[in-house]
């Protein structure tokens, strides 16, 4: 390799002839070809590679997964790190995709002729890496806390309820039963047929029946009748007995019918039996409901973690936006409405889903922040014909645009001081840009700010 072959790239236009001929000196000349893998992620970087001619594909392997990140043309240079961290490594694997040339320099000739020729620089460059690499990796794993915290908390709230609710449900099933088994003891006590049974049994099965939407007023009008007629047929705890059977959907006219039935104590006997067989039923709905909801929850976090799925899959966008709406309800309670708007048979993209959640909740969290926890949150999809756009809009009112046009800006925040390191939207921007190739925007239209990402299909 020659000067005047390196005078070309724009890195060297300012080195003289003398330190060139000193660089290649120490280096030598590497034959490329694709396919041809030149360095290794995560080897240390004891190399300077500078690329002369042809092309290099970056790699970097995320779970099971190898992503491209990037690529080198000529003027590029990658690795050499240790000419000023110890420690460095490659930080991705660099392959051949084209025929060409590049220069190889060892990480300690580089060292040497640097602090020949440049002391202050290398003190600089080794403060500056250093420096730089200690507050990213620090800022980094507060952000995660933050989240992680934030999420943390609002799952347990969520779980709480249900779990809470299921806890008290079962504690209060147990009384329930033993009343039932009582008064099932006293019927059989009182001698009633099996005739009598079999009818007071099909009538259990006609009450609380489908009753419809009722207001409170009407289920107090409806206990009020009920309690005038068990009074007036002289039943045993007849208010009691009333709220159960009025919140079951019980009528007068089926207690009409229960009378033909049975009579005297038999019939306050019986309508305890059925009181206590409904109270058990809409328990165990109470019971299924919680359940029911906790288990939701389970999946949600398991579709919004990605658990057991591998990092580069066919993904479903809408899955991934109502699992993190899921995760972030505690901060969508208070004020904040939320208006889906989400295209009909949206087709699934190859991405790295647990990665997008991440931008969905920056996203989002961020949006409610910018309404101050109440207003519209509006979360849209559609179809292009090479791509899927999703778009985060929130009522707030907005950023200015000097501040609109620094906002993916790493370590760029409006938060009070504690309250934000200024790398969520950057980590959004970097996921969305240089993980899938797409783009992302911040805009105001209308009365909405929307960060509208559209991701190649």
């Amino acid at each position: 390799m020659r000067v005047d072959e390196l005078r070309q790239l724009a890195i060297f236009e300012k080195v003289s002839d003398e330190r060139l001929e000193q660089l290649l000196a120490v280096g030598r000349t590497i034959e490329i070809e694709p396919g041809l893998q030149l360095f290794t992620e995560g080897d240390p970087a004891d190399h300077w590679w500078v690329l002369v001619e042809g092309a290099i594909d970056l790699f970097r392997t995320v779970g099971r997964e190898e992503a491209r990140v990037g690529q080198m043309v000529p003027g590029r240079w990658a690795g050499g790190f240790r000419a000023w961290d110890d420690d460095g490594v490659y930080l991705a694997t660099g392959r051949g995709v084209e025929f060409g040339r590049l220069l190889k320099v060892p990480a300690a000739d580089l060292r040497d002729l640097m602090n020949e020729w440049l002391p202050l620089a290398v003190h600089l460059v080794r403060g500056v890496f250093g420096t730089a690499r200690t507050i990213e990796a620090t800022v980094r794993q507060r952000e995660a806390l933050i989240t992680l915290g934030t999420l943390s908390a609002g799952l347990a709230h969520e779980l709480n309820n249900p779990a809470s609710a299921a806890v008290r449900t079962v504690a209060s099933l147990a009384d329930s039963l033993n009343e039932v088994l009582a008064s099932l003891t006293r019927l059989a006590e009182g001698a009633i047929t099996s005739e009598q049974f079999l009818a007071l049994d099909r009538l259990r099965q006609d009450a609380g029946g489908p009753t419809g939407a009722r207001t409170a007023m009407q289920v107090a009008d409806a206990e009020d009748e009920l309690g005038e007629w068990l009074e007036d047929h002289d039943v045993e705890d007849p208010w009691t007995l009333a709220a159960t059977l009025a919140g079951a959907g019980v009528s007068v006219e089926w207690c009409d019918r229960a009378a033909e039935v049975l009579t005297g104590s038999a019939l306050s006997t019986g309508l305890e039996w059925v009181a206590g067989t409904l109270s058990v039923g809409a328990q165990l709905s109470e019971l299924r409901e919680a359940t029911g909801r906790v288990s939701e929850l389970v999946g949600a976090v398991r579709s919004y973690t990605q658990m057991d799925r591998a990092s580069l899959q066919p993904v479903n966008v809408v899955e991934g936006l109502d699992s993190t709406l899921v995760m972030l309800q505690h901060k969508l309670k208070e004020g904040v409405e939320v208006v889906r708007q989400y295209a009909p048979d949206l087709p699934r993209i190859d991405a790295y889903a647990g990665e997008l959640n991440q931008v969905w909740t920056n996203l989002i969290d961020n949006a409610v922040d910018a309404m101050d926890g109440a207003g519209t949150l509006r979360v849209a999809t559609r179809a292009e014909d090479d791509a899927v756009v999703i778009e985060i809009a929130d009522s707030g009112p907005g950023l200015d645009p000097e501040v609109a046009s620094r906002a993916f800006d790493a370590f760029f925040t409006t938060k009070d001081v504690g309250k934000g390191t200024g790398l969520g939207l950057d980590i959004a921007r970097r996921v969305v840009v240089e993980r899938h190739n797409g783009t992302i925007d911040l805009v105001r239209e209308g009365d909405e700010t929307v960060a509208r990402i559209r991701l190649p299909r």
